[in-house]
């Protein structure tokens, strides 16, 4: 299924969105899927690079253990609300976000919209067969793409080579499809070679693509409860996550909301 023509929209035909709000210690953009990339559209047209980052609450924790996280959270331009509870947090503390702002969903419609401006993007992340078919279901979905490249996830022995390949490759929007923190690590520390003017984590969209792994049902994804899907599927893999984190992020959020100022937002 191709993305609607909106998913293609001229940048200049949405007004610059707002500034980032403070929720929790990070700074996250109160935008729509609309703003985000229309923005995101305006800076690669002005040459500036842009990492993009998203928050859930796995992160917000996170951001208070690892510092590595933390700084390569807060260099990012634009954060998005990926998770339900990120949203929902922002309301209590009166800094509302209009809606979550999904990786995956957000790489599909940068994909289109580089296939209508014939920016040219590199895939790095998946096992090698796994990236392989999410580049030939990119190109099925959106035959004006260009594809600089791509590149399974296991290069760890070898960074400095794959970031030259990259930057050879002439590609300017790069996704990055590995899992966190590794994969905000790997931005922050090659933005400056990368050669690129975008690049974002993706998580597991290239899985998704291959059809190795099936995303919620809609109204899983509507309501927030992707979370739950995931669980139900990897419960071994997934419990503590789920349950312990987002026990800690509760208690976070339980924190600033006793801490706010009253009569004015947190």
């Amino acid at each position: 299924m191709k993305e609607p023509a909106s998913a293609m929209l001229n940048s200049g035909n949405v007004p610059p969105p707002p500034e980032p709000v403070i929720l929790l210690g990070v700074p996250v953009c109160p935008w729509s899927m609309e703003q985000t990339v229309a923005e995101i559209g305006r800076r690669m047209e002005r040459g500036v690079f842009t990492q993009h980052g998203v928050v859930n609450a796995a992160k917000i924790v996170g951001v208070r253990r690892d510092a590595d996280l933390c700084a390569a959270i807060l260099t990012c331009d634009i954060i998005n609300a990926d998770g339900m509870g990120v949203v929902l947090a922002a309301r209590i503390l009166g800094r509302p976000v209009p809606e979550r702002v999904t990786g995956i969903d957000l790489f599909l419609r940068l994909v289109a919209w580089a296939a209508a401006r014939g920016e040219p993007v590199f895939l790095l992340g998946a096992e090698s067969g796994i990236v392989a078919k999410a580049a030939a279901a990119l190109r099925e979905r959106y035959p004006g793409l260009r594809l600089a490249g791509w590149h399974h996830g296991y290069f760890w022995n070898d960074e400095d080579a794959l970031v030259e390949r990259i930057r050879a490759s002439g590609a300017t929007m790069l996704f990055v499809g590995i899992t966190s923190p590794q994969k905000e690590r790997f931005i922050h520390r090659w933005r400056e070679r990368l050669g690129v003017r975008f690049a974002m984590g993706v998580g597991g969209a290239f899985d998704v693509l291959a059809g190795k792994t099936r995303r919620a049902p809609r109204w899983m994804q509507r309501a927030g409860l992707e979370w739950l899907f995931r669980l139900i599927l990897e419960p071994k893999r997934l419990w503590r996550r789920y349950i312990v984190v987002h026990a800690l992020f509760c208690g976070i959020l339980l924190l600033a909301w006793w801490r706010r100022p009253r009569g004015r937002p947190s």
